[in-house]
């Protein structure tokens, strides 16, 4: 992995990215830490022309996006535009806003996803997927995940190892799967304390962390994005920090 290819979800940060000035402190404070990428999400009303210029005076890439799930499939141009306005390649359909009951209502679901990532495609850009525990769920023996990438051959993935280890899968194995398809990786760490199955800083918990990021790389995977949704009562800023020096010590070349 380059340095070039580690990125911060600021999903992770969406407390301190409600309004333009807190953004700007919020994007020094990341690139202090030492991170080149980001990826957009959680954050407050602000116009991309105006975050990508903070972006960039802070020598920050923008290497994606998260975007609303329905306005992916109905306002797809919209999302398009708005990538173009960030100068990013990629944007992740992030949580299902619809559900079904049937292997069939998934094929119908994919098939809408494959819609939007072959306009997405068409303008030079891609849609990828992001898994939460919520796709292992069977139906007709098959899991959810795998219904959506066998029906929808244009959609990419950025596949999520918490949420694939939640889901009783193994994240290496899932990496593996979607080689070739993968350009984004969600590193997010899995870890028990008690009775609970939480979230930590990449290297706190119990992930084959050497595994997972060789796979990755075998993969084809273009940027290993670290993203805590919750840092269990650390500060985000030095969640995001521990997994960027666990990170680069070891895998960064």
């Amino acid at each position: 992995m380059k340095k070039s290819q580690l990125a911060a979800q600021l999903y992770t940060l969406r407390d301190y990215l409600t309004n333009p000035a807190d953004i700007a402190d919020t994007l020094k404070k990341v690139r202090k830490i030492g991170y080149e990428v980001i990826q957009v999400s959680g954050m407050g009303p602000i116009a991309e022309e105006e975050l990508l210029k903070i972006a960039q005076g802070e020598g920050l890439t923008i290497c994606a996006t998260h975007d609303s799930g329905a306005k992916i499939l109905d306002e797809t141009d919209a999302i398009i535009e708005r990538l173009e306005k960030l100068n990013c390649k990629y944007t992740a359909y992030p949580y299902p806003h619809m559900t079904y009951k049937t292997y069939g209502g998934y094929v119908s679901f994919a098939k809408k996803l494959n819609v939007a990532a072959e306009k997405f495609a068409a303008a030079g850009k891609c849609l990828c997927y992001h898994n939460h525990a919520i796709e292992f769920q069977k139906f007709d023996g098959v899991t959810m995940l795998d219904i959506i990438y066998d029906n929808a051959p244009a959609l990419q993935a950025e596949i999520d190892t918490f949420w694939v280890q939640s889901g009783g899968a193994n994240p290496v194995d899932w990496i593996k799967k979607v080689k070739g398809r993968s350009p984004l990786l969600h590193l997010k760490e899995y870890a028990i304390r008690g009775n609970d199955r939480i979230m930590e800083a990449v290297g706190k918990g119990n992930l084959d962390w050497d595994s997972i990021i060789a796979a990755g790389e075998d993969a084809g995977v273009e940027y290993f994005i670290v993203e805590q949704d919750d840092c269990n009562g650390i500060s985000p800023f030095e969640c995001l920090k521990q997994s960027y020096d666990f990170i680069t010590e070891r895998y960064v070349k």
